[in-house]
């Protein structure tokens, strides 16, 4: 068998780059605090930069810094100031989208391998092959290929990474590339401004949709109980069930999208995903497990997107009440038995939790194996969002950085009726 391919998760900001390297990731992409198609989150200034290669290194796991933007004429001066900034960076990578600034970084950071996005929309060998002999070292294929597609390219580009989204977010749009954001709130998603407009609620306003040779077919949602729908809003990718097959196409990188996703989420994604490559090498490859933990994350059904011939929907979107929830992240011990705690979501201490460990590991904690107190000392019985309290608890597998989740549902552990 081929070696398994890297896992490559997103790190929208140094506070979650722990959390990636904790539960499991080989590699994670980042950004600058601009040009980096994710201007929402706060990134990395290159100090941080600087930092974060220093730590990844030492868990063995590399940086690819993202400067994927398409860039505008005005963009071109801190695109060179970035170049500048980033040759004495000894990231791994630098993931880019625009011809214009692939030719500036060879010129600029030659030592540095390119990477590149899937905003580039490469659909096929011939396209991969040219940007190989412009010095691209990896090519992160279009988000519209199929599995078949992708297998031949695969065979046809000696030389050459690839790399593919496997799970979150997808866009309408050809690889991403979208106006509706810049057409409706002049903020442009081809700059990291998008607005996402494809999940706004819209309200429908005629009775039917149908297409001129297929009479009698609704060829868009409509909801005739619910006044508004998100009527162009995708569902999510999760391509689990097919590490399998990555491995023996030989595809060398399986990405993650999320870069504004929470750390908590983070740390979720990224376990499943290590834990199931993990299992894969170890002949214990467990598809449902790995399944129903993520259906606990997402907001929007788990769906196959273009891989499969048909789409498949694989798993559908949960209801908040029959999710568990994150409901806290350990800081730091104060002394032996006692932690430092940030609240995530209101819980009641008399419920059990449990702990996310690496490995898919999920340790209870009874009622009676821990307590919270506020810092002064007084016990908590309800712990709410936003509070840091202390964890009272010595169970062995705690440490800085781990998470703790509820062990029920919410519509089970009867907070909504406390």
């Amino acid at each position: 068998m081929k070696s398994l391919p890297e896992l490559l998760v997103p790190v929208g900001d140094p506070d979650k780059l722990g959390t990636a390297l904790r539960y499991g990731a080989d590699a994670v992409y980042l950004g600058g605090q601009a040009l980096s198609l994710r201007a929402k989150t706060d990134g990395f200034s290159f100090p941080e930069v600087e930092t974060a290669v220093r730590e990844a290194h030492r868990h063995d796991a590399k940086v690819y810094f993202t400067l994927n933007l398409l860039a505008w004429e005005e963009h071109l001066d801190v695109v060179e100031r970035y170049l500048e900034e980033l040759g004495s960076c000894a990231v791994d990578g630098v993931i880019i989208a625009d011809p214009g600034i692939v030719a500036m970084a060879r010129k600029r950071i030659p030592h540095i391998p390119i990477h590149l996005s899937t905003q580039a929309n490469t659909s096929n060998s011939a396209s991969a092959m040219f940007w190989r002999d412009l010095g691209i070292r990896r090519v992160n294929v279009a988000r519209e290929l199929g599995a078949a597609r992708i297998r031949a390219m695969a065979q046809k580009v000696g030389g050459l990474e690839l790399e593919v989204f496997v799970h979150g977010a997808m866009c309408m749009a050809i690889s991403g590339r979208c106006l509706l954001s810049a057409h409706l709130n002049q903020r442009s998603g081809n700059l990291g401004l998008c607005t996402h407009p494809c999940r706004f609620d819209y309200k429908v306003t005629a009775v039917r949709l149908e297409e001129r040779l297929r009479p009698g077919q609704d060829m868009w949602e409509i909801c005739e109980d619910e006044e508004y729908t998100q009527i162009m809003g995708a569902q999510d990718l999760c391509l689990i069930k097919y590490l399998r097959w990555f491995r023996q196409a030989g595809v060398h990188s399986l990405k993650i999208e999320g870069r504004m996703k929470t750390p908590s989420y983070l740390a979720q994604v990224t376990d499943i995903y290590r834990t199931a490559l993990d299992d894969l090498a170890a002949g214990n490859f467990r598809p449902g497990l790995y399944l129903e933990e993520l259906q606990q994350l997402g907001t929007r059904p788990l769906s196959t997107g273009f891989f499969t011939p048909e789409r498949i929907t694989l798993r559908p979107a949960l209801p908040r009440t029959l999710k568990k929830n994150i409901v806290a992240k350990l800081i730091e011990p104060v002394r032996p038995g006692l932690w430092l705690m940030d609240v995530k979501h209101r819980f009641q201490t008399s419920d059990p939790l449990e702990i996310v460990l690496p490995g898919l590991r999920r340790p209870v904690l009874a009622a009676a194996d821990y307590g919270v107190e506020k810092e002064e000392g007084l016990h908590v019985g309800t712990a709410h969002s936003g509070l840091r309290l202390l964890l009272h608890c010595d169970h062995p597998d705690l440490e800085p950085g781990l998470f703790l989740r509820s062990h029920f549902p919410e519509a089970h552990t009867g907070a909504e009726q406390r």
